[in-house]
């Protein structure tokens, strides 16, 4: 039974083996001084750092090295030639076998060895052939069975240790790959649970080129969109990270590539010049590019460029010099696209949104109109109440806390107000002098009414304190519940105090209009009464005359913080989110 021989190293401990790939070698040093041979484990340098004795004969140190180093010359010889490793034989005074654990080629060329296996099968008889000692050839006598078995030995023991090196090399790729699949993941995650149709475009593409380049490294990454400019439609930049530069030039020529690329049926544009020239000229900053596009449904015209297959480049992504590789590739261009994707399906959202936003907000003015045309004297009564209370409402905002989004609640319930006129008979609305108790209790129930419609959908439930208490007084005569002070919500009172100052200054079919200095003693007078005082007086120390030409046709333009025309689109936003 063969024993283990200290040569310095007491176990076979050499760098770059795995714990699996030592044990393999004990396991066979083991069973081959069971056979009556002795083996040897030369290192990378070519020393001598294991041998493991039979106990038969004893191995001569230097000449089982020298085979290691041997070994390792003739398997590089034989590797740049695209050859498997064989088992090399060397015959002196003993005959021995060499295979080199090699590790496999990789990308940036072939492994060092990571050690040799030498077997002594002990002196060489005369019946060997003297005459071929020295010179690497098979011996031809009663051993080569031997040989044969202890060859199929060593090179069943280097096939493993490639294929074990092998194995474990695609693992570490794997496990980059994952890791380079999961960083992509949550980047888009990132991304999608910021794609919300209430989120401006400039914020998600902000958002979108900054994640991107956190995870890949360039100098530059911008997102072009069509937008309308001086009465056509044009590319330009709506977000950006780094440097680049895109002018009017740059943009034309990045977009007309780009589509001849997609036409072509490929994802997107790369050039650059590593492997070869360019194959267009860019500005001399630029050493590598790509550029992926934004691709809606086709709109007919409302987007100016269109491919084949239905649908409209809205846009493009464009990214230059690659910072930590020579240039990007088709793995980046892939995740390029599938941000750009996300884009285009964010502002593809957006766009229905304010459809969606712009035919709502169409039907509660065509249904107020509706409220309104009742009564030729009331006509455009509820979009002035609307702005009315949108104005008190940004007065009170400038001294106390009332967020935009509540200012857009007051300004709905506003223009809805009396929706639950559509319950009244005509004939009481139209009445010209005074109304019977039966009648007044008639009008009185249109507060009710009113919130009762607008319970029924989830969106207005917000605004119906302003429709059910819009008739409200402080000292408690109004109705329909009597409240008083404070138990009137305040988008109440704005908006009783907007519907009196409309009604005082609106020619009615039982008086003239009243005068603007006539309406504001009016509220003068009812401050603490019928009008909560701090609201009252705000309205009262504002642009009175300002606000009166904004209400005045033809100069809703000149109202700050966004055009009339489109406010109510965007205060319907508020309901829908």
């Amino acid at each position: 039974m063969g024993e283990f021989v200290e040569t310095g190293v007491p176990n076979i401990a050499m760098p770059g083996l795995t714990v699996q790939q030592r044990r393999e070698l004990e396991k066979l040093g083991q069973h081959i001084t069971r056979l009556g041979a002795n083996v040897a484990v030369v290192g990378p340098e070519g020393q001598l750092d294991v041998l493991l004795n039979a106990g038969s004969y004893d191995s001569d140190a230097q000449q089982l090295a020298e085979a290691g180093r041997c070994a390792f010359q003739k398997a590089a010889q034989r590797r740049q030639e695209g050859v498997d490793i064989p088992v090399w034989q060397f015959d002196d005074t003993h005959l021995l076998l060499a295979a080199p654990l090699v590790m496999p080629p990789v990308a940036s060329g072939c492994r060092s060895p990571a050690g040799a296996v030498v077997i002594d099968l002990g002196e060489l008889s005369a019946a060997d052939g003297a005459s071929e000692r020295g010179m690497g050839m098979p011996p031809r006598s009663h051993r080569d069975s031997e040989v044969e078995c202890f060859s199929e030995m060593l090179r069943l023991l280097a096939r493993n240790f490639q294929t074990t090196i092998r194995t474990e090399e695609q693992i570490e790729l794997v496990g980059v790959e994952l890791a380079r699949v999961y960083e992509e993941l949550v980047l888009l995650h990132r991304i999608s649970t910021n794609m919300r149709v209430t989120e401006s475009d400039t914020n998600f593409l902000q958002l979108a080129c900054d994640s991107l380049t956190e995870m890949v490294l360039v100098e530059g990454i911008a997102i072009l969109l069509e937008r309308v400019v001086d009465g056509g439609r044009k590319l330009v930049v709506a977000a950006g990270s780094g440097l680049i530069d895109i002018d009017d030039r740059m943009t034309a020529i990045l977009h007309g590539r780009l589509t001849d690329e997609v036409s072509r049926g490929r994802e997107g544009l790369l050039d650059s010049e590593v492997d070869s020239p360019f194959r267009y000229d860019w500005p001399g900053s630029v050493r590598n590019l790509m550029a992926v596009p934004l691709c809606a449904k086709d709109q007919g015209e409302v987007a100016a460029h269109h491919t084949a297959g239905g649908v409209s480049i809205i846009g493009l992504m464009v990214a230059v010099n690659r910072i930590d590789k020579p240039d990007f590739d088709s793995t980046d261009v892939k995740l390029f696209t599938s941000v750009a994707s996300g884009c285009a399906v964010f502002i593809e959202n957006g766009r229905l949104f304010n459809d969606l936003k712009e035919l709502f907000v169409g039907s509660l003015k065509a249904l107020t109109n509706s409220i309104d045309a009742k009564d030729q004297y009331t006509r455009g009564h509820s979009e002035r109440v609307a702005l009315i209370s949108r104005w008190i409402a940004e007065r009170i905002a400038e001294t106390e806390p009332l967020d935009e989004e509540e200012i857009h609640k007051i300004y709905l319930a506003g223009l809805l107000h009396d929706v639950g006129k559509i319950g009244i008979d005509e004939n009481v609305l139209r009445k010209n002098g005074k109304l019977t108790p039966e009648e007044r209790e008639c009008i009185q129930r249109h507060p009710s009414i009113g919130a009762s419609i607008l319970r029924g959908i989830k969106q207005m439930r917000d605004i119906v304190p302003g429709v059910l208490c819009h008739h409200e007084r402080i000292d408690g005569q109004g109705y329909p519940s009597g409240l008083t002070g404070d138990e009137i919500p305040l988008m109440g009172k704005i908006i009783g105090l907007a519907d009196s100052f409309d009604a005082m200054t609106s020619r009615r079919v039982y008086r003239d209009a009243m005068s603007i200095e006539h309406a504001l003693d009016e509220i003068k007078r009812g401050l603490g009464t019928q009008f909560d005082r701090k609201i009252g007086e705000i309205l009262l120390a504002s642009d009175i005359h300002r606000l009166w030409d904004i209400i005045q046709e033809g100069e809703v333009q000149s109202y700050d913080m966004v055009h009339f025309a489109d406010y109510g689109t965007e205060a319907v936003g508020t309901l829908l989110r």
